[in-house]
């Protein structure tokens, strides 16, 4: 079994802000993460988060797997926390976890975006035959804040002028639509489309993903002819 780290070094590593931080965002995660992502994350230099995850190790609180992809070049560095490490209240709640590994089996078995699509479609046209809302918009724009993505409409322009877009400003499953990309944002773009559909009077004109050029956000135009139900 793993000895823990005493409580006096386990202090003293994390008394400095940035380490803390980092070693927050570590205990979050329900994946390994490079230097990088840490610095990406965290707004600071690559270099400076290889320095502290180095006194992170030290102190037996973040042990480092080496990765390689492919043949040429020196093996990516993956840092996760060790197995006697504290949690200290941040480890990721179970659903996320079960959520990250059912994407991997997914994906394992061969499941792919239309799939993911269809799946996303039936379980939003189930929210869309039980809301109360007047509009398939109002529908879709309570369905999106009850997930948490903070769902924010303005007037479409451009090829969708007349119609509405929602932007995404937070996204519950960014770690695993970052991980699995073609799996959750169409997963996620068959319920915005399951919603308005069941719902009514509307339909998704666009669906912008992580991997898209523009913010992920979703274009509804309405007026059009009820579905049935």
């Amino acid at each position: 079994m793993p000895s823990q780290p005493d409580q006096l070094t386990v202090l003293k590593a994390l008394g400095d802000e940035t380490r803390f931080a980092m070693y927050r965002e570590l205990a979050r995660s329900t994946a390994a993460m490079s230097a990088q992502d840490l610095a990406e994350r965290l707004g600071l230099h690559a270099n400076t988060v290889r320095l502290h995850l180095e006194r992170l190790r030290d102190a037996g609180l973040v042990d480092v797997e080496p990765v390689r992809r492919g043949t040429v070049g020196r093996p990516q560095h993956l840092y996760f926390l060790s197995p006697g490490a504290p949690a200290l209240g941040f480890d990721p709640p179970a659903h996320a976890l079960l959520a990250g590994l059912m994407a991997a089996l997914a994906e394992r078995i061969g499941a792919d975006a239309a799939d993911a699509a269809d799946t996303g479609r039936a379980w939003g046209a189930d929210s869309g035959r039980r809301t109360r809302a007047r509009s398939c918009l109002r529908a879709l724009e309570a369905e999106l804040a009850r997930l948490g993505f903070e769902p924010s409409l303005e007037a479409a322009d451009g090829a969708h002028e007349g119609s509405t877009r929602i932007e995404f400003l937070h996204c519950p499953f960014r770690e695993l639509a970052e991980a699995y990309p073609e799996l959750v944002c169409n997963l996620h773009r068959g319920l915005c489309e399951g919603v308005v559909d069941a719902a009514g009077g509307g339909r998704v004109e666009e669906f912008a993903t992580l991997y898209d050029p523009e913010p992920c956000h979703v274009v509804v135009g309405v007026g059009y002819p009820e579905s049935s139900r």
